[in-house]
């Protein structure tokens, strides 16, 4: 009778898996933005935060160890079970046919299905387009006269390298809520309160060209701890930008800029602007390298000293397997519907200069 429960319970997950990924396929984004991004998910977020976030430690320290553990206890009793190789090939198939599936149906009923939600640019009535070199270049140039002017306004600041100790404290709370702020301005939901938590080893993330993650099985967004103290506002409402249900990296760029944009603490605001000051830099370099340089080299001392010190943490975590790191993601991206994968996450620029073209009509 065990046996034949144990059995069912393993054809139900791969039978839910299908489905799950079915309905992924078929449900249309009006649908999924209606029925599940501001129905389902809206109460799972309740539940997940208010159930289970209050805990000191990420709950990713817990899960990843149980499931080590029973994952090592079953093949060890697989392996020492007295039947033919035969049974047990096909209960190992078995097994791993039904871990794939409840997996899968996890992952999209706790998360997933927000990858085929409306388009953010589709809500806020923007058309997001590549920059041409001369748009690019004002964008740059803009952007480098708010860092000049904010950066002295931070209370500290000297022209060394920026350091921890002048971000303000409790900073979760205050990307948490300069994030919801945002999100709440643009008629999107904010349930519960989405954990950004920092994770240990230092370059666990970075190693793998990485600077955090969410993830779905536990609701929590992670940011690595090995980042520069200036890159943390802007990788924790990224990440928390996926907890509150979009899935799109360029999406959740775009409303980690908005976030520490407008954040009261300058500090704050300055490592929004910095962050996409960078993705600027790095588009531009492509077009004119020795513009950049020349522009990199007017910065003032306390600027050029927070970039070198950005590049100076990342230094510290070379990636391991880049390549690999780089085709995996992008492969997993597209089968999200995201159809340009990795270069998803330079939406940001197109993103915010559409966003900026409609305020200033």
């Amino acid at each position: 009778m065990n046996k034949s429960h144990n059995y069912f319970r393993k054809i139900g997950w791969i039978l839910l898996g299908l489905l799950a990924v079915l309905l992924r396929i078929t449900l249309s984004e009006a649908a999924i933005e209606t029925w599940y991004s501001r129905g389902v998910f809206v109460a799972l977020r309740w539940l997940i935060d208010y159930l289970l976030a209050w805990l000191p430690v990420p709950l990713m320290y817990l899960l990843l160890p149980a499931l080590l553990f029973f994952g090592a206890r079953n093949t060890r009793r697989w392996y020492r079970a007295q039947q033919s190789w035969r049974t047990k090939t096909w209960q190992a198939l078995m097994a791993t046919l039904s871990f794939a599936g409840a997996t899968v149906c996890l992952f999209l009923f706790l998360w997933g299905f927000n990858y085929g939600r409306i388009p953010v640019e589709t809500h806020l009535g923007l058309e997001p387009k590549p920059l041409s070199f001369q748009q690019l270049q004002e964008e740059l140039t803009r952007e480098t006269q708010v860092l000049l002017e904010l950066r002295p306004t931070i209370p500290g600041i000297t022209d060394s390298a920026f350091t921890a100790d002048l971000l303000p404290p409790h900073l979760e709370s205050h990307m948490r809520y300069a994030l919801t702020q945002r999100l709440q301005q643009y008629d999107f939901p904010t349930p519960g309160r989405v954990r950004g938590r920092l994770l240990y080893p230092k370059g666990i993330f970075l190693r793998f060209s990485s600077a955090g993650l969410y993830f779905p099985w536990t609701g929590e967004g992670h940011i690595d701890a090995g980042l520069h103290p200036l890159q943390i506002p802007y990788v924790m409402a990224h990440e928390m930008a996926h907890g509150y249900g979009f899935g799109d990296e360029g999406d959740c760029n775009f409303w980690a800029y908005l976030a520490c944009i407008g954040a009261e603490h300058p500090a704050i605001a300055y490592a929004g602007h910095l962050d996409y000051w960078r993705s600027l830099a790095a588009d531009f370099a492509r077009y004119d390298r020795e513009a950049f340089l020349a522009l990199r080299q007017s910065l003032p001392p306390g600027i050029q000293a927070d970039l070198q010190a950005i590049y100076d943490y990342l230094r510290r975590y070379p990636d391991i397997m880049p390549r690999l790191r780089y085709v995996a993601y992008d492969a997993y991206l597209r089968t999200q519907g995201i159809e340009e994968g990795m270069l998803n996450y330079d939406r940001v620029t197109m993103l915010v200069y559409a966003w900026r073209k409609t305020r200033a009509l």
